[in-house]
C-alpha cells in the first residue's frame, strides 16, 4: 500500500489520511435498506458509493469485509417509536407474512443491485437474524446506567448519557438543540423524555412480529440492530461505517451512543455518508408523485422518464457527482451521462485495438494517470478522476486518427485507464458483461460486422444497411470510420 488515501469524516468534519485499525484490512459497515418496496433511485447512490469504495481499496491492495445489513423488523412508520413497522403494514396490506415481504423485496434489491454492477457484500445480515445480540446489547446498556425499562419497554437515557458523553457530537447538534427539534409527549408515553429512543419494544396485541425478551415479548428497536451486527461481524472498533446523509441524524447517532454507553468507545473510525439524489429540484417522494424505481428507471415505465436508462447511464450518471454533494436527477442529465458513458465505452473497445506504433513513453500519459489515482484517493473523487478518463478517451482518439504515435508503454498506461480502472474501480462495463458474458457479446457483434463488409464488398447495399438497421433496433449503434467499423450500445 503505496498511495495515501483521504476519507472526509463526519465525526471530525474533515478529510483524514485513512489508516486502518488492522494493517491491510479494512472493515466498512454500510446501513442497507429496509426491504418493504421496490428498490429505487435513492438505494442506487449509496449502493454506487460504497461499492466504488470497495473495489478502490482492493484494487490498492487491501482486504475488505464489506458488511450491509438488510433491516427486516425494528423500523417503524417515524422516528419517535411510534407507528406500525414498516414491513408488517406492508405484509397486512398484501396478505402475506413478514418474511415473505422481506424475501419478495431482497430478491429484487439483490437483482437491481446485480443489473447496476455492484458487487455483493461479504455478510448480508438480517435484523431478524440477531434478536439474541440486540437483547444482549439492551441488558449491557441497562447494567450501565444508560437504558430503562418502562411497561415492558426498553428506552435509551439520552439525558444520563449526555451527562457523561456528548449527545449530538456526530450531527453538531446539543442537547439543547434535540429538545427543541423533538415533538413533546402527550402523557400516553412510556418515555421519560421525549428524545429517548426504543432500545425494545413492548408488542401490541396486534403487532405481527414479536420475540421473547426478559422484559416483554416484543420487538428490537431501528438504532439498535446495527450497533449489535456491526460489532459481531467487524468487532468492537472498526474502520468504516457508512450510510445516506439522512442517516446521519437520529440513526447514526444513536448507534454512537449505543456504542459508547454500552463499550466505553465510539467504535467506529470514519463516518462516511452520501447525499441525497433529488429529481428536478426536490426531494423524491411517492406523494409528489416523481418516486421513480429502478426497474421503471431501466424500463422506461414511468411518466417522469422520457425514455429508459440502462443500468451503466445509472451508475455513471451517480459517479459524475462527488459522493457528498447533491445529486439532481433530470432526463437531460441522463441523456448527457448516456452519451458520455458511449464515449468511454468505444474508446475502452478501441484502446484494445490500437497497434504501437512509437517507442519511449509519454510523460503526459504518465502524469494523466498519476491524477486519475489522485482524484480517487482523494475522498472518492470520482468526477474529477473521470475528467481525467475523458483526457485518455482523447489521446486514443488522436492516436486513431493517426495524429500521435503512441508506444506499446503508452498503450498500456491508457489501458490501465480505460479498461482497468474503469471497469475493476469504478465498475463500468459493456451492458451485459456485469453478467460474465462481454466476450461473447463482443464476438457475435464482431461476427455480424464481418457478414455486413462482405455484403459491401459485394455492393450488396440492400444487406448491408438491413444489418446497420436491425444492429440498430436491437440497441448497436454502428459507425464506419476509415480504421473500420465502431459499434456502441445505444440502450
Amino acid at each position: 500500500m503505496t498511495r495515501e488515501f483521504y476519507l472526509y469524516n463526519s465525526l471530525s468534519r474533515k478529510k483524514e489520511c485513512f489508516t486502518p485499525i488492522h494493517p491491510g484490512m479494512v472493515g466498512l459497515y454500510v446501513c442497507g435498506p429496509t426491504v418493504y418496496g421496490d428498490a429505487h433511485l435513492g438505494h442506487a447512490r449509496p449502493a454506487i458509493t460504497y461499492d466504488v469504495l470497495t473495489r478502490l481499496f482492493r484494487h490498492l491492495g487491501y482486504k475488505v469485509r464489506y458488511v450491509r445489513n438488510i433491516t427486516d423488523v425494528g423500523h417503524l412508520e417515524n422516528d419517535a417509536d411510534e407507528g406500525e413497522d414498516k414491513i408488517a403494514k406492508k405484509a397486512k396490506l398484501e396478505q402475506l407474512e413478514p418474511m415473505e415481504v422481506v424475501q419478495t423485496y431482497t430478491l429484487l434489491f439483490h437483482e437491481a443491485m446485480r443489473k447496476l454492477n455492484t458487487c455483493p457484500p461479504s455478510i448480508e445480515p438480517r435484523a431478524s437474524g440477531h434478536i439474541i445480540e440486540q437483547i444482549d446489547l439492551v441488558r449491557q446498556l441497562l447494567e450501565n446506567g444508560f437504558a430503562y425499562e418502562s411497561n415492558g419497554s426498553v428506552y435509551f437515557d439520552v439525558e444520563a448519557y449526555n451527562r457523561k458523553h456528548h449527545y449530538g457530537i456526530l450531527s453538531g447538534r446539543t442537547l439543547e438543540d434535540v429538545k427543541e427539534n423533538t415533538r413533546e409527549l402527550d402523557g400516553q408515553s412510556d418515555k421519560r423524555n421525549s428524545y429517548d429512543f426504543a432500545l425494545w419494544k413492548k408488542a401490541s396485541p396486534e403487532h405481527i412480529m414479536r420475540w421473547p425478551s426478559p422484559w416483554s415479548d416484543g420487538f428490537p428497536g431501528w438504532h439498535l440492530e446495527c450497533s449489535a451486527m456491526s460489532a459481531k461481524y467487524l468487532g468492537e472498533e472498526f474502520d468504516i461505517h457508512g450510510g445516506g446523509m439522512d442517516l446521519l441524524f437520529p440513526h447514526h447517532e444513536c448507534e454512537l451512543a449505543q456504542n459508547t454507553a454500552s463499550r466505553g468507545k465510539g467504535g467506529v473510525k470514519y463516518w462516511m455518508h452520501n447525499n441525497m439524489i433529488t429529481i428536478n429540484g426536490q426531494k423524491m417522494a411517492k406523494s409528489k408523485n416523481n418516486f421513480i424505481s429502478l426497474e421503471q428507471l431501466f424500463s422506461g415505465e414511468n411518466p417522469v422518464l422520457e425514455q429508459a436508462y440502462s443500468p451503466m447511464t445509472v451508475r455513471f450518471f451517480i459517479l459524475q457527482a462527488h459522493y457528498r454533494s447533491t445529486l439532481d436527477f433530470s432526463n437531460e442529465a441522463l441523456q448527457a451521462a448516456e452519451k458520455g458513458l458511449a464515449k468511454l465505452m468505444q474508446a475502452a473497445r478501441d484502446v484494445e485495438a490500437l497497434a504501437a506504433k512509437g517507442t519511449g513513453v509519454n510523460e503526459e500519459l504518465v502524469a494523466l494517470k498519476e491524477k486519475v489515482y489522485e482524484a480517487l484517493c482523494d475522498d472518492l473523487n470520482t468526477p474529477i478522476a473521470l475528467s481525467h478518463l475523458f483526457e485518455a478517451v482523447r489521446w486514443v482518439n488522436l492516436a486513431k486518427d493517426g495524429q500521435v504515435a503512441l508506444s506499446a508503454e503508452d498503450l498500456a498506461l491508457l489501458k490501465e485507464l480505460l479498461v482497468v480502472v474503469m471497469t475493476d474501480v469504478l465498475g463500468l462495463v459493456q451492458e451485459g458483461a456485469s453478467e460474465g458474458n462481454e466476450e461473447l457479446l463482443d464476438g457475435l457483434i464482431e461476427m455480424v460486422l464481418a457478414e455486413r463488409k462482405e455484403a459491401k464488398a459485394r455492393k450488396d447495399f440492400a444487406t448491408s444497411d438491413a444489418i446497420r438497421d436491425r444492429l440498430k433496433e436491437l440497441g448497436i449503434q454502428i459507425k464506419d470510420t476509415r480504421e473500420g467499423t465502431e459499434w456502441t450500445m445505444i440502450k
